[in-house]
């Protein structure tokens, strides 16, 4: 398969499909995932999709995907029939690119190589597996179900599957310095295929960590230690061929994911499923869509009125502008100035930018692109926060 299509500023369509049920929930988990202790009724499901699926073409009209992604969750607890009834589905709602990328997310606690040949066989041809980390130690503390030696394993049995394939791990733990950081990093690297997400741990409200944060019973690295591990995975995955093209994630040129891509670049985007977001393009601008998170309550509500959707905001022109800002930047290539000044109704401060770049936080590609530097990238919130005022 070829690298992602066309240039910047072209983002495709996608399609995110949200498998919203897990094995047992991470204590730094804040997605829409839930555990159920009874077997899930994947036909019914399957149904539900289908029927939200046509509603949503219904509302896009013709378009080309370019991106399929399985996330949750945990889409690997799925049966292959399940995914290919719903790639199905969305093939006959809309024409598939002859190279789309069809991603699904996997534990390696639920990997099988059946399963595995089975979503191959069912059309997915990139998978994401949700690794973490590369020591038992760590593994148990972040409440994941596998070890290192079944992550490995995984790895291998997804490379000898499928074309394409990415893991993640989570860095900044408790106690974690550099040095083991980068030989964690540098094990993680030679089992790699051609993409890496790296993310920084985060305390998110809501979750067992966060409990344990506030009494004082989980300490993380602070910032300067945090910005020192983020510079040492830039440096160390830049000379290993797998540089930052965003934020986060890593790859060989030509392997960066398009459907994150679809985000990132403002794109459109469809949500199916408990709890999913979308962006979608209409007569009146780009329309934000969010779902009911219950799995149950999304059910019953696909049943009874034909889609999921609790909310559908049309965004201001301005409101757009923010979001192209905000997710722009987090991409090595940053963002077009002309797309943005074109919904912001305005040009951008060239006072504000002079500032920036002076402080060595932005660089202008040229007259028509700006983006982030190294040292930007660590506080792009207040970067954006500047440019947008």
């Amino acid at each position: 398969m070829s690298g992602p299509p066309g240039g910047p500023g072209e983002p495709g369509f996608g399609i995110y499909v949200h498998w919203p049920f897990c094995a047992a929930k991470c204590p730094y988990c804040d997605f829409n995932s839930h555990v159920r202790h009874h077997a899930i009724d994947q036909p019914r499901f399957v149904e539900a999709f289908r029927r939200e699926i046509a509603f949503m073409r219904q509302r896009t009209g013709a378009r080309r995907v370019t991106s399929v992604f399985f996330g949750g969750g945990t889409p690997s607890l799925m049966l292959p029939d399940t995914v290919e009834n719903i790639l199905m589905a969305i093939g006959d709602a809309w024409e598939m690119d002859e190279n789309a990328e069809i991603t699904l997310e996997a534990n390696p606690s639920s990997v099988e190589a059946d399963r595995f040949r089975g979503y191959r066989a069912a059309g997915v041809n990139r998978v994401s597996l949700g690794v973490q980390a590369l020591n038992d130690r760590d593994l148990k503390f972040l409440g994941r179900l596998h070890t290192a030696g079944e992550a490995l394993t995984a790895i291998e049995l997804a490379r000898s599957t499928f074309p394409r394939l990415s893991f993640d791990l989570i860095y900044a733990r408790p106690g974690q310095g550099v040095e083991a950081w980068e030989q964690e990093l540098t094990e993680a690297i030679g089992h790699a295929a051609d993409h890496l997400s790296l993310y920084q741990l985060t305390i998110e409200p809501g979750t067992p960590f966060f409990n344990l944060h506030q009494s004082g019973k989980l300490t993380v690295p602070d910032g300067d230690r945090a910005a020192d591990l983020y510079e040492a995975t830039q440096a160390l995955t830049g000379r290993q061929g797998l540089p930052a093209y965003e934020v986060s994630n890593h790859a060989m040129p030509g392997s960066e994911s398009r459907h994150n891509l679809t985000y990132w670049r403002y794109g459109d985007y469809v949500g199916l499923g408990a709890g999913a977001h979308g962006r979608i393009s209409g007569d009146r601008g780009k329309a934000a869509t969010a779902n009911h998170r219950g799995p149950e309550d999304w059910l019953n509500h696909v049943e009874t009125v034909g889609h999921g959707m609790e909310s559908e905001e049309w965004l201001t022109a301005g409101a757009q502008a923010d979001e192209l800002m905000l997710m722009g930047l987090r991409l090595r290539e940053g963002i077009d100035l002309g797309r943005w000044e074109d919904l912001a109704g305005r040009t951008i401060s060239t006072d504000k930018v002079t500032f920036l770049v002076s402080h060595g936080l932005i660089e202008r590609l040229d007259k028509d692109r700006l983006r982030c530097t190294a040292s930007g990238m660590m506080v792009l919130d207040a970067v954006v926060a500047d440019l947008v005022a």
